[in-house]
């Protein structure tokens, strides 16, 4: 597969070959770009960009319905190279096709109510009889960074508000998992958007800084935050909105539903072998319900089939490559080394490391020092809701957390306290609505997601006083 639009001079020969995670096997490859093509592509998205600012909500939305239909169309195919590209399950990658056609379509919905305000001037005695009208115009090309853990969805985060709000994209996807990006790029011409508006660039972390220091107006990333943070550098004073992961917590009550609360931690943390910025890392259980919530949870952990992701009963397929999986099993080894006790799991086999729990995990042991993204389940015993959620707050992520419990005012007491971008109540940190503003504070993130909110954050604000 080749860069949808730049042309055979601005690519270099050398293709990015993209891997099969669980058989080693060659899935495809996309050609990498150049710096020239880099700056070649951005151009014509500024042209295209300039052209497409004048289109109507309506005409935004027809194209986008339309993108979803062909989504849905080719809604095997893509499953199939999701699951091939990047290691997810076949039924993980049906469910992100149908969430893919869900978030554009909401995108065509929210351009339609894309409104500004009017505002009088006259606020003060003896103040101008003169009304403010406030719009939201485009903000010309934004460039779309996604990684590899949803590289579908994500994208449609960022396409779909992108268009909605009348702007032009150019997408760079995870050299990882680059395929499903390169065919939704392509749906995009057959979906009747005009010539350029969507365009894709292959390539790794200098690709990246190259479309980030060229003549775009918004930078829109999806990764970790030392990534995040060199694209930031390298954009200078455009406007930035990233996604840059967490190190989530999921706290359980002595009233939870403590089989619900297992079923939820195993089902989000192991959901795409634990590759999920929201899901959950850190487990606090109250010391009251710990043993019987333990073995709840092991009892779950104990059905999650981990294996070839192709097969339709498997579970849980494998990480991303073997210096992920390499990663992941250095941590446990050094946190059991500093005390933490494995309760299930704790072994690998290639990139499928097993499920695994631990528990007597301390607070600095590397499992849940820092964002681990891999299929380890870290439990700590707490008896002090308070100094629980003290000792989440010294983070340096805050994206999401969870909680199980039906006492409201404990729930409330939480959520002022805790320093997060979103608490989820009876549920994990990983649950999202597409149309819901997702994100976090400290290094978790700038801005947020969410269609209706992105779509105004890619978006500038304009005043007319008459």
């Amino acid at each position: 597969m080749n860069i949808t639009s730049a042309t055979p001079a601005v690519q270099r020969a050398l293709d990015l070959r993209v891997l099969n995670p669980f058989s080693g096997a060659l899935v495809g490859s996309v050609a990498q770009a150049t710096p020239d093509a880099v700056l070649a592509t951005v151009a014509r998205a500024r042209i295209a960009a300039a052209e497409f600012r004048a289109s109507t909500p309506a005409q935004r939305r027809a194209i986008l319905d339309s993108l979803a239909s062909l989504i849905a169309r080719d809604a095997e195919t893509l499953a199939q190279t999701i699951c091939a590209e990047m290691g997810k399950t076949i039924t993980e990658a049906r469910a992100e096709v149908r969430r893919a056609q869900n978030t554009l379509r909401l995108s065509g919905d929210a351009a339609t109510f894309l409104d500004g305000e009017v505002l009088h001037c006259a606020i003060v005695s003896g103040g101008a009889d003169r009304q403010a009208v406030v719009t939201l115009r485009p903000v010309g090309v934004v460039a779309a960074i996604t990684p590899f853990n949803y590289p579908l969805n994500l994208l449609c985060h960022k396409l779909g508000p992108s268009i909605g709000a009348g702007n032009a994209v150019v997408v760079k996807p995870s050299p990882k998992a680059p395929l499903a990006a390169d065919h939704l790029v392509r749906l995009c011409a057959e979906a009747g958007f005009p010539r350029d508006l969507v365009q894709v660039l292959h390539g790794g972390a200098e690709t990246a800084l190259d479309l980030a220091r060229a003549p775009i107006d918004l930078l829109s990333v999806t990764g970790g935050p030392a990534a995040g943070l060199a694209l930031k550098h390298a954009s200078g004073l455009v406007r930035c909105l990233m996604e840059l992961g967490g190190n989530d917590p999921l706290f359980v009550l002595p009233d939870a539903d403590l089989a619900a609360a297992a079923a939820t931690a195993a089902g989000h943390r192991y959901e795409i072998a634990g590759q999920s910025c929201a899901a959950v890392k850190k487990l606090y259980v109250h010391q009251a319900v710990q043993d019987a919530f333990t073995e709840a949870l092991l009892s779950r952990v104990a059905t999650v089939r981990h294996g070839d992701p192709a097969q339709p009963d498997t579970v849980m397929g494998p990480v991303i490559d073997l210096a992920a999986a390499e990663q992941v099993m250095e941590r446990v080894a050094a946190s059991v080394s500093m005390g933490a006790r494995v309760l299930a799991g704790g072994t690998c086999d290639g990139t499928l490391v097993a499920p695994t729990v631990l528990d007597r995990v301390v607070l600095d042991a590397p499992v849940i020092a820092t964002e681990t993204f891999g299929p380890v389940l870290a439990m700590r015993g707490f008896h002090d809701i308070d100094a629980a959620v003290d000792e989440v707050n010294t983070s340096a992520y805050g994206l999401q957390a969870g909680i199980f419990t039906n006492d409201h005012a404990m729930i409330r007491r939480v959520g002022r306290r805790l320093h997060v971008g979103g608490l989820m109540v009876n549920e994990g940190p990983d649950f999202r609505a597409e149309h819901v503003p997702f994100g976090g504070i400290k290094t978790s993130g700038l801005g947020r997601e969410g269609v209706r909110i992105t779509m105004r954050e890619m978006s500038e604000t304009h005043v007319i006083i008459d």
